[in-house]
């Protein structure tokens, strides 16, 4: 896979992925901006942006106006905010590239707020929340972060309170925007069949009025923990979701692929430790799964579980088991290889359409101001030891980095805290 870094003139960064023969194209843009780039009073306002960038611009001043050029081009398009960034793309067939651009570009360039439509969308966003809030599975991740950092932008939701969303105005639409949306601060990412010196051209004229300036930057994570922590979020469910992870360490660490490794041997696909031991042995619950999530200035490695019930404290015992034994035991050549290819081969496949080698080459960027090709990566989890897994998981597996959120019909946590040490 070949790939081009532009820089322009006003600091604008232009990622070309050409693909050879490739019947379609995915446009991209990303900026350096989300949640975290908050206040408590704004708290949810880079989502409702991104929601407001699809409901009219200046040269398309309806939603509908967007959506049916969008339909006529047989495209798919959509957009995403994280923490760290917010993302707004379009994929079709190859030969509609220049109008995908043109349309993700006004979206992202030229957006109305039309006021009006800010006062409807509210009522979509607090539907939105609820959505989540009925969706246990989802909702569990806000809670666990929550444990995690309490009351700053690390622990607060992407999507804010509803109380608060109903309250933001125009105004800070537009000084939120012009404060964070710069070329600097923007990354736009093509990939698929194209011409690349004509798209780095053509990526030129559409984002020649985009705002030049110093952005402003986010408050650093505040990292504070001395003992085990519990949050718990009483709902009468059938099943009790839970997270339990650990903080573990920032994208630019030396150990970022040690931690993917780590967290795929523990539950990554249906062979690793805790699915087996979870799912098919226990009979405990029906998803089972872990990853290494790695920001800007910090790291959560956690393992995310559907529970009976009836088996809660034999689920959160075999987890914590699990960490123990990757302290005190290497992991075998045999199951690190495996882990390996499982990790290797899903990374290929992720990268098969256009939107998502789109997606992974742009976060990349937009986190590190870095990127790697594909093959790359996969060197550098080839690389992993089984010594390095053991000396990460002493450094991570400790009672002071040790969380737990869960969602169940629970009022106390007493009993949790008896159970939830290392």
């Amino acid at each position: 896979m070949t790939f081009k870094k532009t820089i322009l003139q006003n600091g604008l960064r232009v990622i070309t992925a050409p693909v050879k023969d490739g019947p379609t194209a995915t446009t991209l843009v990303l900026v350096e901006t989300g949640s975290k780039y908050e206040n408590k009073r704004i708290n949810g306002l880079s989502h409702f942006l991104e929601h407001m960038c699809f409901k009219g611009t200046v040269n398309r001043p309806t939603a509908m106006d967007i959506t049916k050029e969008l339909d006529g081009l047989g495209a798919q398009s959509n957009a995403f905010t994280s923490q760290e960034y917010t993302g707004y793309w379009a994929k079709a067939h190859a030969g509609k590239l220049p109008e995908l651009l043109d349309i993700v570009s006004d979206i992202y360039l030229n957006p109305l707020f039309d006021a009006n439509e800010i006062e409807k969308e509210k009522g979509v966003i607090v539907q939105e929340i609820n959505m989540y809030e009925d969706m246990p599975m989802r909702q569990v991740y806000d809670i666990f972060m929550e444990v995690l950092y309490g009351d700053q932008p690390a622990g607060w939701s992407i999507t804010g309170p509803k109380e608060g969303v109903v309250k933001l105005t125009r105004e800070d639409f537009l000084v939120y925007r012009d404060k964070h949306y710069q070329a600097s601060s923007t990354i736009v990412i093509i990939a698929g069949g194209f011409d690349e010196e004509k798209v780095i051209e053509d990526v030129k004229q559409k984002f020649a009025g985009i705002r030049e300036g110093k952005k402003e930057q986010k408050l650093p994570v505040k990292e504070t923990q001395e003992r085990p922590e519990i949050l718990l979020q009483h709902k009468d469910t059938d099943q009790t979701h839970l997270m339990v992870g650990v903080r573990s360490k920032n994208v630019f660490d030396k150990d970022t692929y040690v931690l993917d490794v780590l967290a795929g041997i523990l539950g990554g696909g249906m062979s690793s430790r805790l699915f087996q031991k979870i799912r098919e042995e226990m009979g405990a619950a029906y998803y089972v799964r872990s990853g290494n999530d790695a920001y800007t200035d910090h790291g959560v490695l956690a393992v995310a579980i559907g529970s009976d019930n009836k088996k809660i404290f034999d689920v959160i015992t075999a987890t914590l088991e699990e960490f123990k034994k990757m302290t005190r035991e290497l992991v075998p050549a045999d199951e690190l290889t495996k882990v390996k290819r499982y990790l290797v081969g899903h990374l290929f496949l992720d990268v098969e359409s256009t939107d998502s080698l789109a997606n992974f080459l742009g976060l990349q960027e937009v986190l590190t101001k870095k990127v790697f090709p594909p093959e790359e990566v996969a060197k550098k989890i080839e690389a992993v030891s089984a010594d390095d897994i053991m000396r990460v998981a002493k450094e991570i597996f400790k009672n002071e980095r040790l969380n737990m959120a869960l969602i169940g019909p629970y009022k106390e946590d007493t009993e949790f805290k008896k159970v939830f040490t290392l």
